[in-house]
């Protein structure tokens, strides 16, 4: 025992000596702030203010404040939500481009202080601040420097009611982690009534030094946004994604809010001046602001676990949106999905198959134990493997001592020292052969790659390239579940039925019977044509685990295949797109009402109805509101309408409307769209279904 004790001292005494110097930093490097501000990766967007009670994503500035009226507004609703989703903190959108203020400014009557909500007594930046310190959320504010509502925009007299406004917001709440400013700035407006376009020198007209200075002088912790920072910058998209090489670095003096050059903020830039990494901002529904009309649109598990890994996996934040709705309240739908995610991600996580495996190296800095390969899986981001100067090709190996199934891989360089890597790749060994299952290039603060099952008892990391020495402090194998979501079916307008899961690796079973499918169903492996009425049931199982998703259940009526668009609008481009068999196309006339839209099915058939779906595009769908249906059997006589009316509530909710009828025989149908549901005016169709009798 004395021994022991003699030798562990002496141990440390030699470790306690090592005098290996550490690499040298390679510019540029995070300040503080910054790397306060990686730790947190997600956190929460808030677009709740004027436009949620217009309906709108961009309001003109013109609004009254007796609009905006909450009826059950609760910050404390979505603090719990945020908490309950893993997110760190919430950023308010306390300013839109319209001007309306969530907060009583004392600069402008155009605030909640005007408004029938507590009878003009609330402060809904407040409530904001008292509910994230209550749950334990940081908190953020959205002002936007663009004002439609303000006499003096565009004006030297408007910076000065700018700066006063950012003043109020960050000395009266509390600690600030992150200061947004919108890149949308000028253009038409009210404008205290001139109802005129304003332009302004995006880069100069807000003299962006003296104004960030501001934000530096009272809450020095908190962190910018814009598009080219000075902290953090934009991701060149609203949908959800970085690239997969993402550098942290720009050329930042090159670049200011409403930049045009915005695409080139997609990558970074490996020769980058100053660190501004990137913010994936995205919505959880397809708009910013809430639209009843997109109830139906929130994403789905599927499309936001592929947000999640295509941001924070590609070296970025993710800063995910709730569209609050006119109740005060992130809407149950949205809760739903986020709290699905957040138990998606701690699945996926749940056991790192590389913490406390050996780890060997083919080259460790100065043959250091403060550098060595073991510091990547002992759970310490302050540790890190590191190798001699000069060395930029080297490999790590962990050693899982028994043949593992894994797909993910997640590495982690230190970025205290600045961002290295420039290429790596990823090897498995198995059946005593190397194979490798993964190319990449940048690394940065997280690295996470995706990949089907594979099965070996070593993993190895191999640095290609790099700008100098790497330093790895993390490295992290998982085998995430398989997500059980139920399949998707499909079928074509040639009358092909495809069926297919989100995760690959399960086993689909299906009937066309209406039959409940199971083990002993037909098995699915490629698209079957279905060339007649059928109810098509689907469900896929995990054939490791057992489990298994929900079924899918689509009626079917006959195939499209004989049906063409005939009549005056056959010739119009994409016409075709009514009957393709995909919701995610469409057609629209360009405002002009009544419109008939005539087709034929190419044979004779009893019909006893029709189903239609609106377009579902985001930007000026054309949705039918009243519309007549006629039938004819050789297209030239048309009797009485069979069917006639409106698509109740089509505008808020734009989803399959079915209408029913008499049985009646005919080849032709003639839709023809009255009157649009939308105020853009346009009438269109993304699909278009009969019933048979």
């Amino acid at each position: 025992m004395k021994q022991l004790l003699i030798l562990i001292i002496l141990f440390s005494i030699l470790v306690s000596c090592d005098n290996t110097s550490a690499p040298e930093p390679v510019l540029p490097v995070p300040t503080d702030r910054q790397l306060s501000w990686h730790e947190l990766e997600m956190y929460a967007f808030v677009h709740f203010n004027m436009n949620t009670f217009t309906n709108m994503e961009w309001g003109f500035g013109s609004e009254s404040p007796e609009l905006f009226n909450p009826t059950e507004l609760d910050c404390r609703q979505w603090a719990r939500v945020c908490k309950d989703a893993g997110l760190k903190g919430i950023i308010l959108t306390a300013k839109h481009h319209d001007g309306f203020c969530l907060w009583p400014s004392a600069y402008t009557e155009h605030s909640v202080k005007n408004s029938p909500w507590k009878n003009g007594k609330g402060n809904l930046v407040q409530e904001l601040a008292d509910a994230c310190k209550e749950y334990g959320l940081k908190m953020g504010i959205y002002l936007s420097p663009w004002d439609r509502n303000h006499p003096d925009y565009g004006k030297p007299e408007y910076l000065n009611y700018f700066r006063n406004q950012l003043r109020e917001l960050l000395t009266n709440y509390g600690d600030v982690f992150e200061v947004w400013f919108d890149g949308a700035n000028g253009g038409t407006g009210y404008y205290g009534g001139t109802n005129e376009e304003r332009r302004i020198d995006r880069e100069a007209y807000y003299d962006w030094p003296n104004t960030r200075q501001i934000v530096r002088d009272l809450q020095p912790d908190a962190c910018m946004f814009s598009d080219a920072g000075p902290d953090i910058r934009w991701v060149g998209n609203e949908e959800g994604w970085a690239m997969e090489t993402n550098w942290a670095a720009i050329r930042r003096d090159e670049y200011y809010p409403g930049t045009p050059d915005y695409a080139d903020l997609r990558c970074g830039q490996e020769d980058g001046t100053h660190w501004v990494p990137a913010e994936v901002d995205v919505s959880i529904r397809p708009g910013w602001f809430y639209h009843p009309s997109e109830d139906h649109m929130v994403k789905t598990l599927p499309q936001l676990l592929d947000i999640y890994y295509n941001s924070i996996g590609r070296n970025a934040s993710l800063l995910i949106n709730f569209p609050v709705d006119k109740r005060g309240l992130i809407h149950e739908k949205d809760e739903e999905q986020i709290l699905k995610l957040a138990a998606a991600v701690k699945a996926d996580f749940a056991n790192d198959l590389a913490k406390g495996k050996k780890v060997t190296a083919s080259n460790v800095r100065g043959n250091s134990k403060k550098f060595k390969a073991d510091n990547v899986s002992d759970g310490n981001l302050e540790t890190y493997w590191a190798t001699d100067d000069g060395v930029i090709k080297a490999s790590l190996e962990i050693d899982l001592g028994e043949e593992t199934e894994f797909n993910r891989f997640l590495v982690q360089e230190d970025i205290r020292l600045g961002q290295r890597v420039r290429k790596f790749t990823v090897d498995v060994y198995n059946n005593n052969v190397w194979k490798e299952i993964a190319s990449e290039t940048t690394i940065g603060r997280k690295r996470i790659l995706r990949f089907p099952n594979v099965t070996g008892t070593k993993v190895r990391l191999n640095i290609l390239d790099a700008k100098a020495c790497p330093v790895i402090s993390n490295v992290g194998i998982y085998k995430a579940p398989r997500i059980l979501i139920e399949p998707e079916i499909m079928r074509s307008k040639d009358g092909l039925v495809s069926i297919s899961t989100f995760d690959s690796g399960l086993t689909i079973y299906y009937s066309i019977d209406g039959s409940e499918p199971g083990l002993n169903s037909e098995k699915y492996s490629v698209p079957f044509l279905l060339d007649k009425k059928a109810v098509v049931k689907a469900v896929a199982v995990d054939d490791e685990t057992q489990g298994k998703t929900l079924v899918t259940t689509v009626n079917f009526d006959i195939p499209k295949t004989k049906w063409k668009v005939a009549g005056k609008l056959s010739g119009e481009d994409k016409i075709e797109t009514i009957i393709d068999g995909d919701e995610n196309t469409a057609w629209s006339t360009d405002g002009k009402h009544p419109v008939d839209f005539v087709i034929d099915l190419g044979e004779n058939l009893n019909l006893a109805g029709f189903k239609y779906l609106p377009d579902q595009g985001r930007w000026d769908p054309g949705i039918i509101f009243q519309y007549e249906l006629f039938l004819s059997l050789d297209g030239k006589k048309w009797e009485s309408p069979v069917s006639s009316g409106e698509f109740s509530n089509i505008k808020n909710s734009p989803i399959w409307q079915s209408k029913e009828f008499s049985p009646t025989e005919a080849r032709f149908i003639k839709l023809r769209a009255l009157t649009p549901a939308v105020e853009n005016g346009r009438l269109g169709i993304a699909e278009f279904e009969i019933i048979t009798q």
